[in-house]
């Protein structure tokens, strides 16, 4: 019975030393899941026990970076670094990934290359993509229902749409939201939400994907306007147009005044094209009159006759009446 414990314990002996003989060596720590923005930079770490020999990196399969005892790390790629730190209680490896890509997005593995000697996380890479709404005021009237279009372009994965009014959250069953993927592997989001306002206020659509470390955000603002407002705008605007025409038409009238209708331009009498007035003969101031003349009363006295032969051409006058 004795020697069935022996034989029993022996095993558990030995493998209990083994590691410190360097016979055989195990991870103690391996990596854990990241999740981080594009183009930044993410760590994982791997401890082994005293005495291992090699560790391969792996992403996604594919060996990244191996680190081996006796020469240190051996790099393919300036992307994936590492960095290395000995303890008491054996070594560890850090995995440096910088600029980070969404194909990086996956499986990273630390390897020890022993049966059943490996280790991994996931690799969550996510892309911060643009979010606006097409205009930033709006003014609504009374009783208008309206609706507001808030559009995300670019995320990886597809962003946590909610909407705000000042610092209130809205309910979701007040905004739709359709979800879309392109050809690159990014995702497009589109919110809509419909609005009856009852005051001015400001509306705010949040996207959130877990590596941001706050929602991106976009506002509109919401001018309410009631009828009796509009209504009393519309007749100040009435009233000033009104006044203006007034204006301009006096302004007119005392400018140019009432034209005589019957002035005909000076300057359209061409004096050279007018026949010249015959000249009269000279008259005599002293009349000579025979003393026959004098005694033919019964003779009819013939009068002076105008010669018509010339034209007359009196010169009209412009009157110009002010009012």
């Amino acid at each position: 019975m004795e020697r069935f414990q022996k034989f029993i314990l022996l095993p558990l002996i030995l493998t209990a030393l083994l590691p410190g003989l360097g016979f055989c060596y195990s991870i103690i720590n391996g990596p854990t899941n990241a999740t981080v923005l594009a183009g930044s930079e993410v760590r994982f770490n791997c401890t082994v026990s005293v005495g291992w020999v090699i560790l391969i990196w792996l992403s996604n399969g594919n060996p990244v970076l191996t680190v081996i005892n006796s020469q240190g790390a051996v790099e393919t790629s300036d992307r994936f670094t590492s960095q290395n730190y000995t303890s008491s209680i054996g070594f560890t490896s850090e995995l440096i990934i910088r600029n980070t890509q969404l194909s990086d997005s996956g499986k990273i593995e630390c390897s020890t290359q022993q049966p059943s000697e490996n280790s991994f996380a996931f690799l969550s890479v996510q892309v911060n993509g643009s979010l606006f709404i097409k205009n930033s005021t709006l003014t609504v009237k009374e009783n208008k229902t309206i609706e507001i279009v808030c559009e995300a372009l670019g995320w990886a994965p597809s962003p946590d749409i909610t909407w705000m009014t000042n610092d209130s959250v809205i309910d979701k069953s007040r905004y739709v939201t359709q979800q879309s993927q392109g050809s690159n592997g990014l995702h497009n989001a589109l919110s809509i939400l419909t609005l009856t306002p009852m005051d001015t206020e400001i509306l705010t659509c949040l996207a959130d994907i877990e590596a941001l470390p706050n929602p991106q955000n976009a506002t509109v603002t919401v001018i309410f306007v009631t009828s009796t407002i509009g209504s009393t705008y519309q007749n100040e605007i009435r009233k000033v147009s009104t006044e203006k025409k007034k204006d301009g038409n006096l302004e007119n009238r005392q400018r140019h005044g009432s034209e005589n209708q019957g002035y005909i331009p000076e300057e359209l009498w061409n004096t050279e094209q007018i026949p010249r007035i015959a000249s009269l003969p000279p008259m005599s101031s002293k009349f000579t009159v025979s003393a026959a003349d004098l005694h033919t009363s019964s003779v009819p006295k013939v009068q002076p006759q105008r010669r018509t032969d010339y034209p007359i051409s009196p010169k009209k006058i412009r009157n110009v009446t002010l009012v």
